[in-house]
């Protein structure tokens, strides 16, 4: 059986990691598969990606609490290997700073949201392109998200398709090739993970003008993110 590469180009802080465990973890409770359908590469590590991708149903690339526009050797490196690779088939999905960095690789520019920073459990609408896309089909066209992110994709490459925004974010999720696909919010956080994560950076969330408790007020359960990553891998 083939496995899904998870590209992890970060960790969550350690006390949510405790908590509910790492990136890769939350993906795989959300898919409800276990850890050994799976091939986990840290590339943030310094650790490299496979040259051959015979055993490789799909990709996802993780959320990091590192920039795009830091430019570390490593985003550089992946970004190299995810060029050459959009020229094969192999479906691609990457959340948050994953999204940025299939942004960045293809042509795009990544840089700090002007307007500051996005938390909580936010409203998203699909565009025309967005209600007709594989990856969306069977979600209303207005969803639940849960987002945490300081960078945007400013710039979308010169062939990409934006399937889903907001008033905040314009590019909440784009369509770069026909099998590739990037979301700013995370699909795979759950609502008490929010909820944790915001209690953590109360008051780093406070200073960008929110209200942390109606954050947390209005933080609900859905499974639009659980929806979303189970049709990725049934494509």
């Amino acid at each position: 059986m083939k496995k899904l590469l998870i590209i992890k180009t970060g960790t969550i802080g350690q006390l949510i990691r405790n908590k509910f465990g790492d990136f890769e973890d939350l993906i795989c409770k959300q898919l409800e598969i276990s850890s050994d359908q799976t091939v986990v590469v840290p590339v943030y590590e310094g650790a490299l990606l496979p040259d051959s991708l015979d055993s490789i149903s799909s990709i996802i690339i993780t959320g990091s609490k590192a920039m795009v526009t830091d430019a570390l050797a490593w985003t550089k490196y992946v970004s190299s290997w995810l060029q050459d690779l959009s020229k094969k088939d192999i479906p691609i999905l990457g959340i948050c700073y994953g999204h940025q960095l299939l942004a960045h690789a293809l042509g795009g520019v990544v840089d700090y949201h002007p307007k500051g920073e996005e938390y909580g459990d936010t409203k998203i609408q699909l565009t025309d392109e967005g209600k007709k896309d594989e990856l969306f089909r069977g979600l209303p066209s207005d969803i639940r998200a849960y987002v945490a992110h300081a960078q945007t994709v400013k710039q979308i490459p010169e062939d990409a398709v934006v399937l889903a925004k907001n008033s905040f974010e314009e590019h909440h999720a784009l369509r770069f090739r026909n099998h590739i696909w990037g979301v700013q919010f995370h699909p795979e956080f759950s609502d008490d993970l929010l909820k944790e994560y915001i209690q953590l950076g109360r008051e780093r969330i406070a200073s960008q003008g929110y209200d942390v408790d109606q954050l947390l007020y209005t933080a609900e359960r859905h499974e639009y993110g659980k929806m979303l990553l189970k049709r990725f891998i049934e494509l």
